[in-house]
C-alpha cells in the first residue's frame, strides 16, 4: 500500500495487524516484467535454468527449529535479476509451520500479509497462522517470508531521519494544503522523507519493487519443493501475487487475493479510491455507532456524530487538542486522522475504543485519543504503519523498517508526476470525493514526486494461461474499496469474484464460516465458485 496514512501494512489487524496507513497502497502490481523471469522470459524458457539463476533456484533451504513449533531458514536471492551474476544478493527470512497431514499433503501454501512493508515470518510467529482452519493447516505447510528491504531481509531498507532544517516555520502540515505556505510545507516535509530514504538505502532504493518480489517468490517457490504455488494475499498481497501471475501463469496452481487493489489506477486515481473508501468507513461507523446509541457514542444520529469530526478536524488544525497529560501524544489533524482511519480495519476491536475517545474528545480532553495514537488500543497494536509526521514518524521508526520499506515499494511500484502542479490539481476532486481523507491521501503521494523511477506503468491484467483465480472483496473495506476487487477479478482470465457484505479490512480469517469455506474449499480442491457469489 501506499506512503499514505491510510494505508495498512497489515490486511488483517483483527488478527495481528492492520493495513499500512493512509491512502495509497501503492500497490499498483507489475507489467509483465521484460527481466529475467519474467513473463516474456518465461515464454522463451524455464528461468530456472538461465544463465545464473541456477544457482538461485537450485538453493535447498536449511531448516532450523525457530520456537513455537515452526521452522526457520534463509533464502538467497538476485538483487538484479537482470544481472544476476555481479554478486549483489538479498537474503531473505522464510518461516514455514509444517503440516501433521504427511499423507494427504498437497504442498506449501505461501502468504503475504500485506504492507508493503509487512514481515511474513513475524506474522507467522505471531500465531497467526491459526487464522488457517484446521482442513488448510492439514493439507498444506503454510510458509511466509520476508520480502526483499523488509523485516530481517538482508540488505533491508532503512530511512535516515528527516532533516527537518530549513523548514519555513513550525506551523502544523494541513490535511488540504490550499495556500502558497501550506503547499511550500508540504513539498518539504515530502522531499525530507525521500531524502532521508535515499541516504540510508539508496543503495537498494530500486530494487525492491514488487515485480523483483515477485521472481522473488518463484525462486522460494522452487525451494520449497513446489511444482506450482499455492498462494494467498491479503491487501498489499493481492498486488505481489498478481505481479507472479503476469510473470508465471503456468507455475500457479492457486492464487487467492483478498483485499485487491487494481493495478490499473494510476497514483492519483487509486488515492481517491483509498480515501472514498475511508470516507464511506466512517460514514458506516457513524451509522453504527448511531444505532447502538451507547453512553459513549459521540452523538445520537449519524449526522451529529459526523458533526462532532468535523469540529475536531476543524479544531486540531488550528491547533493540537487540549489533553490531561503533558507527556501525552499531540494530537493534532493528523494524528487525529491516524487514529480514525487506523480504527476503520477492524470495526470489532477498535470502533468501540474510537468512540469513547471522540467523545471524550468532544468534551474537551483527547488523552483517550493520544493513547490510541500511541498504539494502547484495544489489541495492543499499532496499526497504521504510515510515514505520518512528527511524533509517529519517531515512534513508528523506533519499532521496526515498516514504514520505510512500505515508503521504498510503493514509491517504486507506481509512477508519479515530477512537477508539483499535478498534486495540487488532483485536491480538488479527492476532497469532493472523500474530503480530508482524500486530500490527505494526496499530499502523503508527495513523498513519491522525489523517488527514483520504477519501471511499472497501470496496466491492466496480463497473464493469459493462469488458472482460475480467486478474488475476494469486502463491501465496505476500507483500504481496498471493493470497487478494485471487482475490476480485478474482470481483468484475470476466468477470475472469480467472492463479496462478503460487510466492514473492516479484508474477509478471509475474521469470523464468517462462507468466506472461510469458500477459500478453502479452492485452495485445497480447487473448487470454482459461482458468479455472484456473496457471503
Amino acid at each position: 500500500m501506499h506512503p499514505a496514512p491510510h494505508t495498512a501494512a497489515h490486511p488483517r489487524r483483527p488478527l495481528a495487524l492492520a493495513l499500512t496507513a493512509l491512502v495509497a497502497l501503492a500497490l499498483t502490481a507489475c507489467t509483465a516484467g521484460s527481466g529475467e523471469g519474467g513473463q516474456a522470459s518465461g515464454e522463451r524458457g524455464d528461468p530456472s535454468v538461465r544463465p545464473g539463476l541456477q544457482r538461485f533456484y537450485g538453493q535447498e533451504l536449511a531448516w532450523r527449529p525457530c520456537g513455537d513449533g515452526l521452522s526457520c531458514a534463509r533464502l538467497t536471492v538476485p538483487r538484479d535479476y537482470a544481472h544476476p551474476r555481479n554478486g549483489k544478493t538479498f537474503v531473505l527470512p522464510v518461516a514455514k509451520a509444517a503440516t501433521a497431514g504427511k499423507h494427504d499433503r498437497i504442498g506449501s501454501l505461501v502468504y503475504n500479509p500485506g504492507g508493503p512493508g509487512a514481515s511474513g515470518v513475524s506474522d507467522l510467529k505471531s500465531d497467526s497462522g491459526e487464522v488457517f482452519s484446521e482442513e488448510v493447516r492439514a493439507r498444506f505447510d503454510i510458509v511466509s517470508f520476508d520480502p526483499r528491504g523488509v523485516g530481517g531481509s538482508r540488505p533491508a531498507v532503512t530511512c535516515a531521519e528527516p532533516d527537518d532544517e530549513g523548514a519555513a516555520d513550525d506551523a502544523p502540515e494541513p490535511l488540504t494544503p490550499r495556500t502558497r505556505g501550506d503547499r511550500a510545507r508540504a513539498l518539504a516535509a515530502a522531499r525530507a522523507d525521500a531524502e532521508a530514504c535515499a541516504k540510508g538505502s539508496g543503495g537498494i532504493l530500486r530494487q525492491v519493487g514488487t515485480d523483483d518480489a515477485a521472481r522473488d517468490l518463484d525462486v522460494l517457490r522452487a525451494a520449497l519443493g513446489d511444482r506450482k504455488l499455492s498462494y494467498l494475499g491479503w491487501s498489499y498481497g493481492t498486488s505481489l501475487g498478481t505481479s507472479y501471475a503476469e510473470q508465471f501463469p503456468h507455475r500457479v496452481r492457486a492464487l487467492a487475493l483478498d483485499g485487491a487493489t487494481d493495478p490499473s489506477l494510476n497514483w492519483s486515481q487509486r488515492a481517491i479510491s483509498q480515501g472514498a473508501g475511508f470516507r464511506r468507513a466512517v460514514e458506516d461507523y457513524a451509522e453504527y455507532c448511531a444505532d447502538i446509541a451507547g453512553a459513549g457514542c459521540p452523538g445520537t444520529s449519524p449526522a451529529e456524530i459526523s458533526g462532532v469530526l468535523d469540529r475536531l478536524f476543524e479544531e486540531a488544525a488550528r491547533e493540537p487538542l487540549p489533553v490531561s497529560d503533558e507527556e501525552a501524544y499531540e494530537v493534532d489533524a493528523r494524528t487525529l486522522l491516524d487514529v480514525v482511519t487506523d480504527a476503520m480495519y477492524s470495526p470489532e476491536d477498535d470502533w468501540e475504543a474510537l468512540s469513547d475517545a471522540l467523545a471524550e474528545a468532544a468534551d474537551g480532553d483527547a488523552t483517550r485519543l493520544a493513547e490510541l495514537a500511541e498504539g494502547d488500543d484495544a489489541s495492543g497494536d499499532d496499526a497504521s504503519g504510515d510515514d505520518a509526521s512528527g511524533n509517529a514518524r519517531s515512534k513508528r521508526r523506533e519499532a521496526g523498517n515498516d514504514d520505510d520499506a512500505l515508503l521504498a515499494v510503493s514509491c517504486l511500484d507506481t509512477p508519479h508526476p515530477r512537477a508539483a502542479g499535478p498534486y495540487w490539481k488532483a485536491l480538488a476532486p479527492a476532497e469532493k470525493a472523500a474530503g480530508v481523507y482524500g486530500t490527505s491521501s494526496v499530499v502523503d503521494e508527495l513523498t513519491c514526486k522525489d523517488w527514483p523511477a520504477g519501471t511499472q506503468r497501470p496496466h491492466r491484467v496480463r497473464a493469459a494461461g493462469v488458472p482460475p483465480v480467486l478474488v475476494v472483496g469486502t463491501t465496505g473495506d476500507p483500504a481496498t474499496p471493493y470497487e478494485e476487487a471487482r475490476s480485478l477479478a474482470e481483468q484475470f482470465p476466468g477470475g472469480m469474484l467472492l463479496t462478503y457484505e460487510g466492514v473492516g479490512h479484508t474477509a478471509y480469517g475474521r469470523s464468517n464460516a462462507c468466506v472461510t469455506d469458500a477459500v478453502d474449499d479452492y485452495l485445497i480442491d480447487l473448487k470454482r465458485i459461482g458468479a455472484d457469489t456473496i457471503c
